[in-house]
């Protein structure tokens, strides 16, 4: 069986197949949230690994790399910060509405393709 680190970083792949999946339905503004999904749960595998407890029950993720003990590049910084506003979009009806507008294929590639790498640099911590 996967230690529980390995599980978080098992369901942020999972979170992955979802944003692309989510990218081509055309459903743009979920694929942020899948991201903002994948990211915190490999933060949280990372908290887990690193302190063999539980990670907190957070979804802040810059709280989160803060308990992970991470640097981060100003590039990842913005990705964390974007992530974590779309993430709040998306839990209530009137920002989602508003939201949608402000979210395109393109941009919404290049934070898939951001968070592909940023999950990829997390596992390595693995």
């Amino acid at each position: 069986m996967p230690s529980i680190p390995e599980q978080w970083a098992q369901q942020a792949q999972y979170d992955l197949e979802t944003a692309r999946a989510m990218l081509n339905s055309g459903r743009f503004l979920y694929v942020f949230f899948c991201c903002q999904q994948a990211i915190e749960k490999m933060l949280k595998g990372i908290i887990a690994k690193r302190t063999e407890s539980l990670p907190p029950r957070l979804h802040d993720l810059m709280r989160l790399v803060g308990h992970a003990k991470l640097n981060l590049e100003e590039q990842q910084v913005a990705l964390m910060l974007a992530l974590s506003e779309y993430y709040i979009k998306t839990r209530y009806p009137d920002q989602i509405t508003a939201s949608l507008s402000e979210v395109s294929r393109e941009t919404a590639q290049r934070v898939l393709s951001e968070t592909e790498a940023m999950v990829q640099w997390l596992s390595s911590m693995i």
